[in-house]
């Protein structure tokens, strides 16, 4: 056989001296930002009219993100699902907006009909994916499920609520009482995916919440009886169209798709902000919390929306997923962000009708640019990052709705959906050891990938039947998947050669890295999708404590979270970032398509160390032939 290729090699960098930090420097710094955050707060909050939307804001905040913090790695993409589904309830804000007859008759109305339909979409589309993703962590041996029956209480309460009010006789207490019991059924069902044994119950109860909700708003609304049927027909045509896209969406699709249901979240949060100014009565000044929020609520819904789209066609690989590198993109950046407070200021100030529109439409066209840009600019590997980021971002829009229309309900779900998103993206940036401005403003996303490596050293390879007698030798095997799995689609044939292995006697254990994949979860939802047991996957954390036991460590896939240099290397790109620590195997087997380093733009010394040895080529085929060899 040929010799193994040697990368050439370059001219060495000076290395530079690590940063040395320092812990009360540290501290301090941490404490300042927590004053600026503290005193920020309650300015905002002084400003907001009503103390208990303040109140409800605070609290379902809290409550929401220690229900979001229970919810295991490996279910985080049914989360960010039921999140997606959940946040539907823009559907309110079209609903108290709809006028005319069957069908809308002016612009406002005409709006509400669309976020009507829009937020159908995601209700519909949102809890079907997120049942089809938790139907695939279900194993053969597991007890019947009767979860459907969760959905008894809330019927029960929403036949009863709908007879006293039909009555007349309802007190106000009572709709404050549904809006917040739906808020609690929304936390409940996320509370439930803390648990692979009653995730599935949380899909119900977050239907049952959203259900409450619906119902009280139904109450709320006073309009001639045909607007009930155009109501029914956006709502049906939104829901079909979702329950159609859904019916059509598979594991790998997971990413784009969220990201397509987000879109229509932002979008049906904008067109509610805009018809609630369009049919603001002139002559009656609107306070200038309520500017605020309705400014606020286009502005976030738009930058939601563009984001989304230009994350969808990412993802999808419809657009290139290099990142867009323009001259003075921060400058750019912060000229739109300046633009758009100009805007808000000018939109509080005034009473003219047309000057407000005019600023309100200044707000929604730089922030849709600013979402289209900023999302444009941030590299494939940051993809995780930009799905919980805009996860965020539909919460806040919908929050915002709820201080528009004093919805109560939608800001305790909005706040909910809001944190969890928040949570995420924290999660991802830790798993990555960056911050989020660094992800937002640049940073080794930019790379996108297929970056040679200049060490200069020599790599070893092995075919696949030395993999196959390497594994056949091996008492303990552990496989760490990456990226590169999904997109070759080679989970079925990984699972098959783990299921073999196991029933040869073998020890065999997955690890996933808590960024790995292209959103929150993806991989361990591909390996549910090719019946690999759940509870052989395992975290980082706990898949690195029993690592040196490891005869052979199969790598497919994977590059930047195996990278020892975040460990050995202070001076790396990615120093710091946690990684699974496959060198410390006794074996490791690296099935690359080639020697390329990934989309960090990172040597990877792995490759070069003498318990390593590459095996190059698709991973689909090379898995396929793998599983062969074992068979034979």
């Amino acid at each position: 056989p040929p010799p193994p290729p040697v990368a050439p090699k370059t001219e060495e960098k000076e290395p530079v001296e690590a940063e040395v930090i320092d812990p009360e420097k540290e501290a301090w710094q941490q404490a300042l930002q927590a004053s600026g955050a503290m005193g920020g707060a309650i300015l905002a909050g002084a400003a907001v009219p009503n103390p208990s939307m303040l109140s409800t804001l605070a609290l379902s905040t809290w409550v929401g993100s220690q229900a979001v913090t229970g919810v295991t790695h490996a279910l985080h993409s049914p989360l960010m699902s039921i999140t997606n589904a959940i946040s539907g309830m823009t559907i309110i804000g079209g609903m108290l907006q709809l006028g005319g007859g069957l069908q809308p008759e002016t612009l406002p109305q005409t709006l509400g009909t669309a976020a009507v339909a829009l937020s159908a979409v995601n209700l519909a589309g949102g809890f079907l994916v997120t049942r089809k993703m938790l139907d695939l962590f279900k194993r053969p041996d597991d007890p019947p499920e009767y979860s459907h029956f969760a959905l008894v209480p809330f019927g029960a309460a929403v036949g009863g609520y709908g007879l006293i009010s039909a009555t007349g006789m309802a007190p106000e207490s009572l709709h404050t009482t549904m809006a917040l019991a739906s808020g609690l059924g929304c936390i409940g069902g996320i509370t439930c995916l803390s648990s692979q044994t009653t995730a599935r119950l949380g899909i119900p109860i977050g239907m049952g919440g959203v259900g409450l909700g619906l119902a009280s708003a139904l109450t709320s609304m006073s309009v001639p009886p045909a607007v009930y049927l155009q109501l029914a027909g956006a709502a049906g045509a939104g829901a079909f169209a979702g329950h159609q896209i859904a019916a059509r969406v598979g594991p790998t699709q997971l990413p784009q798709a969220v990201a397509g249901f987000h879109a229509l979240v932002g979008l049906a949060a904008t067109a509610t902000a805009w018809g609630d100014f369009l049919a603001h009565d002139p002559a009656a000044a609107a306070s200038a919390f309520h500017s605020a929020s309705t400014y606020f609520g286009a502005w976030m819904g738009s930058i939601t929306t563009t984001g989304s789209i230009i994350a969808c066609l990412k993802l999808a690989e419809v657009m290139d997923s290099k990142p867009l590198q323009l001259e003075n993109r921060d400058k750019i950046n912060m000229a739109m962000g300046a633009g758009s407070l100009a805007g808000l200021l000018g939109f509080m100030a005034t009473s003219d009708p047309t000057l407000g529109a005019a600023c309100l439409a200044t707000g929604t066209g730089l922030s849709a640019l600013l979402g289209l840009h900023m999302t444009a600019s941030i590299g494939g590997a940051d993809m995780p990052v930009v799905i919980t980021l805009l996860n965020s971002y539909s919460g806040w829009a919908l929050c915002a709705e709820g201080f528009i229309l004093n919805q109560p309900v939608l800001t305790i779900v909005g706040s909910l959906i809001g944190s969890s998103g928040a949570f995420l993206t924290k999660i991802m940036c830790d798993g990555m050891n960056r911050s989020l401005t660094n992800v937002i403003l640049g940073g080794f996303g930019t790379q996108a990938g297929a970056v040679q490596t200049t060490e200069g050293l020599v790599h070893t390879e092995i075919n696949v039947d030395g993999t196959v007698a390497a594994l056949k030798d091996a008492q303990k095997v552990v496989i760490i998947p990456g990226y590169g799995l999904a997109v070759a689609q080679a989970q079925g044939a990984i699972a098959d050669i783990a299921s073999m292995l196991r029933a040869q006697g073998k020890e065999v254990a997955f690890g996933v890295h808590p960024v790995a994949g292209r959103m929150p979860g993806q991989l361990n939802v591909l390996l549910a999708e090719a019946g690999v047991p759940y509870d052989i996957v395992h975290e980082m954390e706990e898949i690195n404590e029993g690592i040196e036991d490891a005869d052979v460590v199969m790598v497919v896939g994977a590059n930047d979270t195996v990278n020892s240099s975040a460990e050995e290397d202070p001076n790396s790109g990615i120093a710091g970032m946690p990684v699974i620590q496959v060198w410390k195997a006794k074996h490791v087997v690296f099935m690359k398509r080639s020697m390329a380093s990934g989309y960090a733009g990172v040597d990877n010394p792995v490759f070069y160390k003498e318990n390593t040895d590459m095996l190059l080529g698709n991973a689909k085929d090379t898995c396929d032939q793998i599983r062969q060899g074992l068979n034979a």
